[in-house]
């Protein structure tokens, strides 16, 4: 794996633990990851193992699919990258937002047989994601999302 590679999921992982509102040291404390072994693969130094990205994964509450490819541990059909880069390069939705449709979309394939079963999000956890990011919560549920208004 070339050192950009290594990189690429580092930014990734930076980005998406920002966008959890999470410190490197609450990551590593909901993961069970050394703080100073984070920062490195944050910074593109180390390459993390297929079980590192299932910790990391699950303490962001992200599919262990979308790091494997990020990290290139698994391969992704070209109609699925071009999907999530759509996404990913919207200049027009927030991290959050971002986040949010990419687990809606990987659950939806992932309901089709389109993915590895284990990396499945759960339904109500696509459904939550997916009310979080409209502003609709459950009662008696809480989320966190930025979101901005523009004026046209």
């Amino acid at each position: 794996m070339s050192k950009s590679s290594k990189a690429n999921v580092g930014e990734f992982l930076r980005e998406q633990r920002r966008a959890a509102q999470l410190s490197l040291r609450q990551l590593a404390d909901k993961t069970g990851v050394s703080n100073p072994y984070l920062s490195q693969i944050e910074r593109g130094l180390r390459k993390p193992s297929a079980e590192v990205l299932q910790q990391i994964a699950k303490a962001l509450r992200l599919s262990s699919e979308v790091l494997y490819i990020r990290a290139g541990l698994l391969d992704e059909p070209a109609g699925d990258r071009r999907v999530e880069e759509a996404i990913q390069t919207d200049a027009a939705l927030t991290e959050q937002q971002k986040r949010a449709l990419l687990e809606i979309y990987l659950s939806f394939r992932f309901a089709n047989g389109n993915g590895v079963a284990d990396a499945s999000p759960s339904e109500e956890d696509s459904v939550a994601v997916a009310a979080a990011a409209m502003g609709q919560v459950p009662a008696g549920d809480d989320a966190q999302i930025e979101t901005t208004t523009h004026e046209r």
